[in-house]
């Protein structure tokens, strides 16, 4: 099974589980949250490093939907999840005037899921020495272009998700993922399969 088939199951089950809490089945929902807690998590410490404030922020996004569930349309679960946390959290900096943000609003946008995903490439000392090459060009790109590469290769998103997440054009996307290549395979120069080497770091 490829990865996209891999993707497109694992939202089937997903899909399956929102049917049910739609009808009404609160341990379907609890289920639901909780295969999705791990990447709303590590997407909000991007955001802010107040754990405390992270989990309130995702125990309301999650009543939230609950409580909102019958008028709620999602295809894809994930992505849902996720661009609802987003929102939730550019709201309540600006609330409050980003008091718990580490970065400024006008930089939220361009933040990237990398360097939670970085940590937990740390804790793992298996790696390649070409896998460590990869790893560091790519701390070396650009937030948005870092953003761009993970959704696509990490979540497997498509670049029309891609741009709906992120707020821009399809066209904007599929600049940045050609820009974030260009550059990785330039910084690489002789590592070939280079994409067969990024996506194991995501994992």
């Amino acid at each position: 099974m490829n990865k996209r088939q891999r993707i497109a199951e694992e939202n089937t089950i997903l899909l399956n589980l929102w049917q049910q809490a739609q009808a009404g089945d609160s341990l379907a929902f609890c289920q639901l949250a909780d295969k999705q807690y791990r990447t709303l998590f590590n997407y909000a410490c991007n955001f802010t490093t107040d754990k405390e404030f992270i989990k309130d922020s995702i125990q309301e996004l999650l009543i939230h939907i609950w409580e909102k569930r019958q008028n709620i349309n999602i295809q894809f679960v994930t992505i849902y999840f996720l661009k609802a946390l987003r929102n939730q959290l550019l709201q309540e900096f600006r609330r409050n005037n980003a008091s718990h943000s580490l970065l400024d609003i006008d930089e939220i946008g361009q933040l990237s899921d990398y360097q939670t995903i970085e940590t937990e490439i740390e804790q793992n000392e298996l790696y390649s020495e070409n896998q460590v090459k990869v790893r560091a060009a790519l701390n070396e790109l650009p937030r948005r272009q870092k953003e761009a590469v993970f959704l696509k290769y990490f979540e497997g998103m498509d670049n029309e998700q891609i741009a709906d997440l992120m707020q821009v054009n399809r066209q904007s996307v599929a600049n940045l993922l050609f820009k974030a290549i260009t550059s990785l395979k330039t910084q690489m120069h002789t590592v070939s399969h280079l994409l067969v080497l990024i996506i194991p770091l995501f994992w």
